[in-house]
């Protein structure tokens, strides 16, 4: 597909300029047919593939599109939502990524990485819950500083989850030693 001039240039302007000038329908349109061509380019690039290699092809093409059309809805109408579902949407992305890459794994290693995984995925959506949080015009330091704990303590969660699974391939006082070890780095 061939862009008008105009057009090409007004996509660019709009691409550049992070938002300000909002898109045109026509505009959004041109860009989904691009999202939808270049998924379908990296779906088409799994067929060849096997077993789990296939589904984590399957999987990154897939997050690529969830971003781009997250980020075209963004530049499309810029608002603090939108920013924060981008955000999300990356983070999803990712998370699907890393939980698929975990099925070649097997037994606690299985474990473990699809511990690290939802560490890793929680850590991101926390942040872009006090990005959004903190972006607000209405928001007072109270309420950042209370996204703020609540990411934190979130996010200390899910990596003692992870410390701790990593703790269930010891056995005895090694195992022991490592969950007492966890608490104390994680606070629980």
């Amino acid at each position: 597909m061939k862009l008008q001039p105009t057009i090409a240039a007004l996509c660019a302007a709009a691409f550049f300029s992070g938002g300000v000038f909002a898109m045109t329908s026509a505009e959004q349109k041109v860009e989904k047919d691009r999202i939808e061509a270049e998924h379908k380019a990296a779906s088409d690039q799994c067929k060849p593939m096997k077993g789990n290699a296939k589904d984590v092809c399957k999987k990154q093409a897939d997050g690529q599109k969830k971003i781009a059309m997250a980020d075209l809805k963004h530049r499309a109408e810029p608002t603090e939502g939108h920013r924060h579902d981008l955000a999300k949407a990356k983070a999803d992305a990712e998370y699907d990524v890393a939980k698929e890459k975990c099925d070649d794994a097997t037994g606690n290693t299985k474990d473990v990485c699809q511990k690290e995984a939802k560490a890793a995925h929680v850590k991101a959506l926390e942040a872009a819950k006090v990005a959004e949080v903190s972006a607000k015009p209405s928001s007072n330091p109270s309420d950042v500083a209370d996204a703020r704990k609540d990411a934190a303590d979130k996010t200390r969660e899910a990596d003692y989850k992870a410390a701790k699974e990593r703790c269930d391939a010891m056995a005895g006082d090694a195992k022991d030693a490592c969950v007492t070890d966890a608490k104390r780095k994680f606070g629980q």
